[in-house]
């Protein structure tokens, strides 16, 4: 029988929500919100926006005729929450207590889980979270930084990259743990990770190291980090956002819009197309030194919003088609992912729990 899904995604600016309809093996969205804040309309205590973005999801149902205890499964954004295996993980007490109080970064997405589970029990059914940004398979050997008093952590588009390597799998009937692939996501943040035989083994963390991206600095020349870190030009404070905010093209260009970035390619702004070409550059880099990590690869997947760019797709090709063949999965569905990993995991009972 069809099952009804529905799935949450708190962000800093917008709650998003969703429903989809799942059967057999496939996953239909059948409709979709994404709910504004402005920035006065949620208290700034995090977990004191709970109960106003669970109403506007209440709303949002009520909007399309859609009763709660119509809804069969419930499944929230996870946050960035203490290290994991991938996977699909109940929202039970044990995780509730996790989402608040175990987090690493105070961010929106920890409401997702607790959204889905304030819904969920009222109808008696199950919630879930799944993939979240602190999915942990790394091999030790990665952990390694070079200084004794810094560990490398994984951070990455887990939700994204895990969803795409399940479609590629099943386009080319292919076994994930049979594989060794390089999966790029490339978004605002860039995630180049190696996957070993079913693991993502090493990753690029999306806010400190890899190429820079659209507003990330990635990798910097660390004896001329530190010398501006104690210029007295930054706080610590200001030193982060610069890293994780403004830097990357936003540095040097001024902008993150791929749209104008584009058009003053095509007008033949040179400068601008250097930096661009800098960026993929740094891309193709990191997919070859994943490549190397895993021991050689199978295939290259590229995903996320700048995978719609025939400019950044050909430059990567042409520095990394010789390694193994490259396909291309354009987007990030987040939504999607989140209601298939539900779905899949509720059908065949795969889904976990952390003790």
């Amino acid at each position: 029988m069809p099952k009804l899904i529905l799935a949450i995604n708190p962000g800093s600016t917008s709650t998003k929500a969703a429903i989809f309809k799942g059967s057999g093996e496939e996953v239909e969205l059948l409709h979709a919100k994404t709910i504004r804040h402005s920035t006065d309309s949620l208290p700034d205590d995090l977990f004191k926006q709970l109960p106003i973005r669970t109403q506007l999801v209440l709303e949002f149902l009520k909007e399309n005729n859609v009763k709660l205890e119509d809804i069969d499964i419930f499944i929230g954004r996870g946050g960035p929450i203490i290290p994991l295996e991938s996977g699909t993980y109940v929202v039970d007490e044990n995780m509730v207590e996790i989402l608040k109080t175990k987090y690493t970064a105070y961010h929106p997405s920890l409401l997702g889980g607790l959204i889905a589970k304030e819904l969920a029990d009222k109808v008696g059914k199950m919630a879930f979270i799944a993939d979240p940004v602190s999915v942990d398979e790394m091999w030790d050997w990665a952990r390694f930084s070079g200084l004794k008093e810094i560990e490398r952590k994984s951070l990455a588009h887990a939700l994204n990259i895990k969803a795409v390597i399940r479609r590629f799998c099943k386009n080319k009937n292919l076994n994930y743990k049979d594989l060794k692939l390089v999966v790029a996501h490339l978004g605002g943040g860039i995630s180049v990770t190696a996957h070993v035989r079913g693991q993502m083994v090493d990753v690029n963390n999306a806010n400190d190291e890899g190429p820079f991206s659209p507003e990330r600095t990635g990798t910097l020349p660390v004896t001329q980090l530190v010398q501006l870190c104690y210029s007295g030009k930054y706080s610590e404070k200001e030193m982060l956002k610069l890293i994780t905010k403004k830097g990357g093209l936003v540095s040097y260009l001024g902008t993150n819009d791929g749209k104008l970035i584009e058009d003053e390619i095509k007008k033949g702004n040179k400068e601008w197309q250097l930096v661009y070409e800098a960026m993929c550059y740094q891309i193709s880099k990191e997919i070859g030194a994943m490549a190397a990590a895993a021991g050689g690869v199978d295939y290259i997947i590229i995903t996320g919003g700048l995978a719609r760019d025939e400019f950044l797709i050909n430059f990567i090709k042409n520095r990394c088609s010789w390694i193994a063949p490259i396909e291309v999965y354009p987007g990030e569905d987040e939504m999607l992912a989140l209601a298939e990993a539900a779905f899949f995991a509720s059908n065949k009972k795969s889904y976990k729990t952390l003790n």
